[in-house]
């Protein structure tokens, strides 16, 4: 497993690296932000380990560039805020996942597992139509009534499983386990993925197509568009 981290923090980085040295994992590592946004941009990594604070260029920042120029590569936010706004606004530029120093080795070992792992396919074909919904499997691309929807990783995820259960209701649990399988977040990640969902499916349009079924889970509400 290769991985990027980016922290600026040395001592941080020291103990990261001691704690992965002799494995399996390949770390890479930039002490700001625009180094880390280069070598992000460059390299095939599995995964990117992030801290918000960050001198050049801010964690923020490389995560939104990082997804506006199409790089779908699992994030997880790494920094000393703890707030529900500091976790929203990393989760709105395209995090996957956040985690708050100070921090359990074993914990970040096991969220970065967990981001790799959801982030392949579903497996089902390479593309398929729900309604106004077009999805790209291959590509993990997404079109509502012709016009490009941008992503996360996990937000694609959830909404290629609603497609794969329409009609039915694509239910909390099954969506969770799709996303963390055993290694569910102490937070509400869930809700907030949902509500980045919407934000890119539903809000610029006149129909809401993600419906929630009340302590079950969600389904699209699939009609033709004017």
């Amino acid at each position: 497993m290769k991985i990027l981290l980016v922290e600026d923090t040395q001592a941080v980085a020291e103990v990261i690296f001691d704690y992965f040295e002799g494995s399996k994992v390949q770390l890479d590592y930039a002490a700001n932000g625009l180094l880390g946004l280069s070598l992000a941009l460059q390299g095939d990594f599995d995964c990117i380990i992030l801290d918000i604070m960050l001198p050049g260029l801010d964690g923020l920042s490389i995560c939104q560039q990082l997804r506006e120029s199409g790089n779908n590569t699992p994030i997880i936010m790494l920094t000393a805020r703890d707030t529900n706004a500091d976790m929203l606004k990393g989760l709105k530029q395209g995090a996957d996942d956040y985690i708050v120093k100070p921090f359990d080795l074993e914990l970040l070992e096991a969220r970065m597992e967990t981001v790799v792992r959801r982030s392949g396919n579903l497996g089902f074909q390479k593309q398929v139509s729900c309604g106004p919904l077009t999805i790209d499997v291959s590509r993990k691309q997404v079109w509502r009534s012709g016009q490009e929807i941008q992503l996360n990783p996990s937000t694609f995820k959830i909404l290629a499983f609603m497609v794969e259960q329409h009609p039915n209701v694509a239910t909390k649990q099954k969506i969770e386990e799709l996303l963390w399988q055993d290694d569910l977040p102490d937070s509400d990640l869930l809700r907030k993925h949902i509500y980045q969902l919407r934000t890119k499916v539903d809000k610029p349009f006149e129909q809401e197509l993600i419906i929630t079924v009340p302590k079950v889970g969600y389904k699209l509400a699939v009609a033709d568009e004017a």
